[in-house]
């Protein structure tokens, strides 16, 4: 919404379309407006054209004011979520493992399908270009935004790795990587380097499951999700303070677009 309306869109058409248009295209009768026999899950907001969000209503009552969640969540004690612990199983890695050969050893660059990352979209295109090869392995290239994508199998310890290159992330050092991957959630990787994605990976395996960024060899910052994988037990506030230094950290990296994490989730 912020978005439509810094591009010259109607605040109120903006709202219209986000809710009550919405909510009537997917036959939503009871949301989308603020009238008798609708659902009372609204905001208000203190200025119509920034969206600064003041209060937040769910079902009739005051759940979060001006950012801050006025509802108690009791964190989870360990033994309460042992079904979902520890189900990061891979085997053991190398970067020999992480390696995309090419076709010809002998030459510098081979033609090569590649997935770009529209901007603002989930939706990718599949595109072949030329790529680099350094001693019969084709490896990332920055200069043209080309990285290295990783899929680690991480259920059943199988071994299954998929490799492959993505365009547009805009990484210039390090790695990231995930336990979140829809929709099998396998760990999935994306860096300048192999060094870097290995560790990356290995600290998911360390954390049972989890977002990373990695650079120089060296963890800089993580959010632990314990939780199958992809829940942390962490209070709301804990899980929020981890995750901005992680996405701050992962920033300082390189030119990447708005919500990293969340585009390499759907690239697996």
């Amino acid at each position: 919404l912020r978005e439509a309306i810094s591009k010259g869109l109607e605040p109120i058409r903006a709202l219209q379309m986000a809710t009550i248009n919405t909510a009537e295209y997917f036959r939503l009768y009871d949301r989308g407006a603020i009238a008798p026999g609708y659902l009372a899950n609204l905001v208000t907001i203190t200025d119509l054209s920034k969206l600064e969000i003041n209060m937040v209503f769910y079902k009739g009552k005051l759940v979060a004011r001006q950012g801050r969640p006025l509802f108690f969540l009791p964190q989870l004690k360990a033994n309460s979520y042992q079904l979902t612990a520890n189900t990061v199983r891979i085997k053991p890695l190398t970067t020999e493992l992480l390696s995309l050969r090419a076709k010809r050893s002998n030459l510098t660059e081979e033609t090569y399908p590649i997935i770009e990352i529209v901007p603002g979209q989930i939706a990718t295109k599949k595109r072949v270009e030329k790529v680099k090869v350094v001693d019969g392995m084709i490896v990332p290239d920055l200069e043209k935004d080309i990285l290295k994508l990783v899929v680690v199998e991480r259920h059943k310890a199988s071994g299954n790795i998929g490799l492959g290159l993505v365009k547009g992330f805009g990484l210039k050092q390090g790695a990231l990587a995930s336990s979140v991957a829809h929709d099998s959630h396998n760990i999935i990787a994306v860096g300048t380097n192999d060094f870097d994605i290995l560790k990356a990976i290995e600290e998911i395996e360390r954390l049972q499951g989890g977002l990373v960024a990695c650079g120089n060899h060296k963890v800089l910052a993580s959010l632990p999700l314990p939780v199958a994988g992809l829940l942390s037990p962490e209070p709301l506030e804990v899980v929020v303070a981890q995750f901005e230094k992680l996405e701050k950290v992962a920033a300082s990296l390189g030119n990447l677009p708005p919500a990293p994490f969340s585009i390499l989730s759907f690239l697996a």
